[in-house]
């Protein structure tokens, strides 16, 4: 069942968020990267005259520095940056940092992509790296993270499960536990991730100040809320024209609604949701934290509405997943008019069953 919930907003101009809005950091790893280059933004406005709206903007991340997600910004940043503060070294490829790192295992749980991004990044800086995937995680995510090298270990059960393996794993062995999500204790390494994602939406920001073409509505999808906090504390301190944001959950898993409603963090109950990458019932805090006071607006779409809104997507050339197309979905149930201008974020190419 649809769900959703106004924000009040709670005093935005005075909000102390708990990671870095600014990409200075990011992006100076990124322009060493060959891979690196800034994703499309694409102007649809024949899909977006199919949808009764004035504009429809899509950042398209499937093609993400050959890794398929907006995910590869968050844990290969985040690797970088933790070799670089244990060795003191800020050219990575010396002798001295490769060597910190030969010392350091990375471990995490995942839905898939931040796994991958974890592992792309141990393999680039010469660490060792350890992903834990659920039983729901598709086996091609489990077959590129170990084409990097990566262990992969399976837990049988929920994301959640996997989560608490890696902690309980990274306790008894000293590993490194970078998680995507955080909770009270454990703020520093997620946000270093939530660093790397903010390369999106400055993006997005110097794209519309050449274009003028400022969104009005700006849907984006959540997990744990990672990308949809650093997206929205990005847009409230950095885009001259303010738009409406509207986070995206699937019903089955509407964490943040749920914690915005009470005003604390809580767990959302259940079943499996087709939309895997945001198949998670517990909120990052300091996603919450930001999100309570950046985002207008929490929204959940349907199983069988983010699958339609995948095939879409399809007929205008994007191939994605439920869980990248959720944001189109709830475009379709709020129905914002004919004069919005609505960006969208396809976070993440197809499956690989």
């Amino acid at each position: 069942m649809t769900m959703r919930f106004i924000n009040s907003r709670l005093n935005p101009s005075g909000v102390e968020r708990l990671f870095r809005i600014e990409p200075d950091r990011p992006l100076a790893m990124l322009r060493l990267c060959p891979a690196y280059a800034a994703t499309p933004l694409q102007l649809m406005p024949e899909f977006a005259a199919g949808l009764g709206i004035g504009a429809l903007m899509v950042k398209d991340e499937t093609q993400r520095m050959r890794l398929g997600s907006f995910k590869a910004l968050g844990g290969v940043f985040a690797v970088a940056q933790m070799i670089e503060d244990a060795s003191g070294a800020s050219d990575l490829n010396s002798e001295h940092a490769r060597q910190t790192a030969a010392n350091m295992t990375f471990i995490t749980a995942s839905a898939g992509n931040h796994g991958l991004s974890v592992a792309a990044g141990a393999h680039i800086f010469g660490a060792r790296g350890i992903i834990v995937l659920s039983s729901a995680v598709p086996e091609g995510f489990a077959e590129r993270i170990r084409n990097t090298g990566a262990e992969v270990v399976r837990v049988d059960g929920s994301y959640e499960d996997s989560v608490r393996y890696a902690v309980d794993a990274a306790d008894r062995n000293g590993w490194l536990l970078l998680a995507d999500g955080s909770w009270e204790g454990y703020t520093e390494r997620p946000a270093l991730v939530m660093e790397g994602y903010s390369v999106i939406a400055d993006e997005c920001r110097a794209k519309f100040v050449k274009t003028r073409d400022w969104p009005t509505h700006v849907f984006v999808q959540a997990g744990v809320g990672g990308l949809a906090a650093a997206m929205a504390a990005h847009i409230r301190q950095h885009w001259p024209a303010q738009p409406q944001i509207i986070v995206v959950e699937p019903d089955a898993a509407p964490c943040l609604l749920q914690s915005a409603k009470a005003g604390i963090l809580l767990r959302a109950e259940g079943p499996q949701s087709n939309m895997g990458r945001l198949d998670c019932k517990d909120a990052s805090l300091i996603a919450f934290e930001a999100l309570r006071h950046d985002a207008d607006l929490f929204m959940t779409v349907s199983d069988t509405d983010a699958k339609a809104a995948t095939r879409q997507f399809a007929s205008h050339g994007i191939q994605t997943t439920p869980s990248g197309a959720a944001p189109l979905a709830a475009l379709q149930e709020l129905d914002p008019g004919p004069e919005a201008r609505c960006l969208l974020i396809a976070t993440e190419g197809p499956e690989t069953a």
